[in-house]
């Protein structure tokens, strides 16, 4: 069954760009060990929250947006074998995340339903 991985962050609307090739990279990498797919999202239309929202969870700061991404993998056992793989492939360490990464969220969820 399909495992996916989500992730929010705030990025500084003037590292876009480095936002964008810091994806591709990863995306290369993630592919060679197994994802499905990646989707990297800049937030249009994300309303602040009254008790709680997205910009609240990355405690988004001015001149910042918020970026929903997540990648598919076929099963959670591929994810786990590729992330144990950022210890020991010098690529990921090439890596540069354009973005604080302690107010970054993520998780991993089984599919429950898909229309």
């Amino acid at each position: 069954m399909a495992f996916i991985d989500g992730f929010l962050a705030a990025v500084s609307n003037d590292r876009k760009d480095e936002y964008i090739a810091a994806a591709q990279q990863s995306w290369a990498l993630f592919k060679d060990y197994g994802a499905l797919a990646q989707r990297e999202c800049w937030g249009a239309d994300v309303p602040q929250g009254k008790v709680t929202s997205f910009p609240m969870a990355v405690k988004l700061q001015e001149g910042e947006t918020v970026v929903f991404s997540w990648i598919e993998w076929p099963d959670r056992a591929t994810r786990d074998a590729c992330y144990a793989t950022m210890e020991t492939d010098p690529r990921w360490k090439d890596m540069q995340m354009p973005f604080d990464g302690q107010r970054m969220i993520y998780g991993g969820f089984e599919p429950i339903f898909e229309g």
